[in-house]
């Protein structure tokens, strides 16, 4: 098993910046991905970012440019950095593990992730 504890919400302004940590715990996997979601009220749980075991990193159009995923192996921790963030990137943003290799077109396929935490809650203000 896998637990995944996501930090780092909050309630900033628009153009502000926030820093999500995800700290995972338990089983490790020579082949996984850790991907960054988020699910907007109304909306469909969307891929915002992942990071592969080889450390290659992947973004959705919308967050390119403003969002950059990075991990500590040492910490066993995944962080999103957050910039110039925009009332859109309201959501509930969730961390999550998979026991596959992440390529271009597989890592927002949140079906292919077998553990995930809890959500914390991002809150743009106009």
């Amino acid at each position: 098993q896998v637990q995944l504890v996501e930090y780092g919400g909050g309630l900033v302004q628009a153009g502000g910046s926030l820093s999500l940590s995800c700290a995972t715990s338990g089983r490790t996997f020579s082949s996984y991905a850790i991907g960054w979601f988020r699910q907007a009220p109304g909306k469909e749980r969307e891929g915002v970012s992942c990071i592969s075991s080889s450390k290659t990193t992947y973004y959705a159009e919308s967050v390119k440019g403003r969002f950059t995923i990075s991990s500590d192996n040492a910490k066993n921790t995944v962080y999103l950095q957050m910039n110039s963030l925009k009332p859109e990137d309201t959501a509930v943003y969730y961390c999550a593990v998979g026991r596959f290799y992440a390529i271009a077109t597989t890592w927002r396929r949140n079906v292919l992730y077998n553990y995930w935490g809890q959500g914390t809650q991002v809150t743009v203000s106009s």
